[in-house]
């Protein structure tokens, strides 16, 4: 279905959600491990539709994984850096290598192209300093086309959370 113009992307996706979806989606949101049978009591269905609505979910895109979320601190990762990129050229060829190269990078957890002052801000967690300098000097460094780099290191986390508001309507 084409979006109208006062549609923005996206929004037909949401029309089709109605009110037990959207409920689905914030429990499943916040434990992901919840049974089908305590999902359904929540939102007061029998346990096969409530299943059946979750698969939907799932297929339609909606639900994209489940996934268990590490405490980084038990696994000796807990120094967090933003880094700011800026490459020499934004050609496809440069912008190609710099994603591929990137996607394999253990280290990064996220990477986004952004518009502004410079190319691309990742968001890197390592066990210390030493190991975040290692990474800056023998990883990041030597992606062919990168013209310089900034660093902020993370004092204090005061919130994090992968939740995705569900609107409710």
């Amino acid at each position: 279905m084409a979006n109208t113009k006062d549609q923005l992307p996206g929004q037909s996706a949401i029309r089709k959600l109605d009110k037990i979806d959207r409920k689905i989606l914030k429990l499943l949101q916040s434990d992901g491990r919840i049974s089908n049978v305590k999902l359904a009591e929540m939102i007061s269905l029998s346990p096969t539709p409530c299943l059946e609505r979750v698969k939907r979910l799932e297929k339609e895109g909606f639900i994209k994984n489940y996934v268990a979320i590490l405490d980084p601190k038990m696994l000796d990762a807990d120094l967090v850096s933003f880094i700011e990129v800026s490459l020499d050229r934004t050609t496809t060829r440069a912008l190609d290598n710099f994603r591929a190269v990137v996607l394999k990078m253990e280290e990064v957890q996220e990477c986004h192209m952004v518009a502004g002052g410079f190319d691309y801000l990742i968001k890197v967690r390592t066990s210390n300093m030493e190991h975040y300098r290692r990474f800056l000097g023998e990883q990041l460094s030597t992606i062919e086309d990168i013209s310089s780099t900034h660093t902020y290191v993370v004092m204090e986390e005061i919130k994090a959370s992968s939740a995705v508001k569900v609107s409710e309507s």
